[in-house]
Order: structure tokens, then sequence, then C-alpha cells
């Protein structure tokens, strides 16, 4: 950028020139002292010709509303979001699984872990003008075989969940036929499903969502209670990857978790001394937490909490953290059409 540019006395902009800089970003190369030696300018001449010069490039160092909306609009694609199918969902997450950065979703077994991933897989293929990625999924099995079954009957059931999509647009997707399934019993598959397969079908453009269920089975497997150290490294191994292809190729990672029930005394509670409660706790601990964009919860209450909160809903989603997205809840169900969320119970 040339000289000239800045509101500078022609004396100081004279000096510069006599030191042979011919730009300000050849003047921010040099110290403050070594300004002054260049071009005989005095301390305060030299500190004003710095902060003009970094003021300059920087430009303004406010952001108003107004120019985040216009950014938004010039840069549609990193606001994007993968819709979730439904559109009460979708209000809780402001329009669904970000593209850069791993999803975790955690959460009881039977609370519809495995129900909304499978739904995610279907919405990835939708066009973009309905929240989908026009792409296939990756679906990577660690315990279970892959649930075709309940795949098929919500292929079936796509017509009547989505009816924001016409229906020869939903007939036209070959649901089937772009979905990638992959299983990794243990943690050294996992890594060289995730270093090596996956990026071929990224890369290709054949998928642009991928699902681990679950993250935690094959840790779980080879737990040691001497082997921590080893166990972290592979988990930030593991997390840096998924982050890798993420951000490489703008696809969101959904990584299904298991909990464990931690028992605690409720100190603060009001109510007699000695009372316990139940807190769902996310498996592998604060190393996979810190790979994590967004956690989130599902619970579903059990048969024996119904006698004594009849009136809680009986499943809920919970936002845990995320950067974006303020701690909030909303409850949903589990149909034969797919995860639905209730609508009016949105809580924050």
């Amino acid at each position: 950028m040339d000289l000239d540019q800045l509101d500078l006395n022609p004396r100081i902009i004279a000096a510069i020139k006599k030191a042979k800089l011919k730009s300000i970003k050849e003047v921010l190369h040099f110290s403050g002292p070594d300004l002054q030696r260049l071009t005989g300018l005095s301390s305060p001449d030299v500190q004003y010709l710095l902060s003009t010069a970094s003021s300059h490039l920087r430009g303004r160092s406010v952001v108003t509303a107004l120019d985040l909306h216009r950014r938004k609009e010039r840069f549609p694609e990193q606001h994007q979001r993968l819709s979730l199918g439904c559109p009460v969902l979708d209000g809780l997450l402001r329009g669904g699984l970000p593209l850069d950065g791993i999803t975790e979703l955690a959460g009881r077994s039977s609370a519809g872990k495995t129900q909304l991933a499978l739904q995610l897989c279907l919405a990835v293929q939708f066009p973009r003008q309905y929240g989908g990625l026009e792409a296939g999924a990756i679906y990577v099995c660690t315990e279970d075989i892959f649930p075709s079954k309940r795949l098929q009957q919500l292929i079936t059931q796509q017509q009547h969940l989505r009816t924001d999509v016409p229906g020869e647009v939903v007939r036209k997707i070959k649901f089937g036929d772009h979905i990638f399934i992959e299983h990794a019993a243990d943690v050294d598959t996992l890594l060289a499903c995730v270093s090596k397969k996956v990026p071929v079908l990224l890369s290709r453009g054949m998928a642009r969502l991928l699902v681990i269920d679950s993250v935690a089975a094959p840790f779980r497997c080879e737990s040691d209670g001497s082997a921590y150290a080893p166990r972290a490294w592979r988990l930030q191994a593991l997390g840096a990857a998924l982050r890798q292809l993420s951000a490489a190729y703008r696809s969101p990672v959904l990584c299904v978790n298991q909990v464990t029930e931690v028992v605690e005394e409720q100190s603060t509670a009001p109510g007699p001394s000695g009372a316990w409660e139940e807190r769902l706790s996310p498996a592998l601990g604060i190393a996979w937490s810190n790979q994590l964009l967004m956690r989130l919860m599902a619970d579903r209450r059990r048969p024996e909490d119904a006698l004594t909160t009849p009136d809680h809903p009986t499943r809920t989603l919970r936002v845990v953290f995320a950067p974006h997205l303020p701690p909030s809840t909303c409850s949903y169900t589990v149909t034969t059409q797919g995860v639905q969320g209730t609508p009016g119970t949105h809580s924050y």
C-alpha cells in the first residue's frame, strides 16, 4: 500500500522515503527503535507512524449488526446449515448442524440417537433450498449392525415427514444409493477408516456428512486402567482428523456417544441433607469434549420416573454447549415417519 494514503506530516513521509521504505507493510516490519535509526525521526513520531499504519491496515475496529448481516448475504456458504428434517429441531439449532466442526449427540439407550442420525443421512441428500447438501452420507458403525430395516422405513415415509418438499423432488432422490456404510469394531480400524476411506468419498463429492455411531464403543472395548495417556492421545488424533476433514470439505461430522450415570449429593439444593440425584455424563471425558464444536444431549424419561413426574415430556433434546447457541431444550417424539420436535416446547 502507498505511503501517501496515510494521514501523516509531510516531514515524516519524506523521512520514510529517504530511508527507502516504499510501503506500509515494509514500515511495519521494523520495530520502533529500528525505525528511529533508519529514519532519524523522534520516538513520538515513530509511535504515531506505527499506530497510523496499523490502523490503516486494520480498517474499522467496530463491526455493526448491519455489517454482519451484509456479510451473511455476501458469504452464504459460511452460514449454511444441514437441516435435521424437522422445523422444530432446526429452530432449536438455528438452522441445523454447522458444516464445519464435530457435533456430538449423547444420550441414554433408546433415546432416539440412531434414529436422528439416520434421518440426517436422508436430509443431507435434499437440494440446498430444502436444507440439504445434495450429497450422500458415510455411516460408520462401531457397535451394532447397520439398522437397514429402519432406514428403509424412513425412506418410505419421507414424503409424509418432509411436507415442505414437493413430492416429485422426494421421489427423484435415490436415498438408499447414497449412504455408504462401514464397520469399525476397534480403534485402529476406526482411525484407518477416517484417514483413508472417508477422504476418498468426501473429495469426490459423493458424501457431505459423516456419522460415527458410536464414538465411545471402540475405546471402551480397549479400556485399560493404566493406559489413560495413550487413550487420550488416540482420542485427540481422532478428533483432529475429523475436524480437518470437516473443515476441508465443509461437511458436518456427527458423533453419537454413550453416557454414564453419575450419582451426586444435592449439597446446595433445598431439602433434607443426604438427598441424591442422578446426572448423565457423556463418555470419553475431557480429552474428547475438547474436540467438539457442539454437544447435544438426547434424553428419554424412564418408566419408573413417569410415576413421579407425569407432566414431563417423554423425550427431550438439549443443547449443552455450542459457540453460536444458548443452552436450550425442546421435546420430541420418534414415530414411523422419523424424529419430530414438539411445537411450543422450545425453552431456555
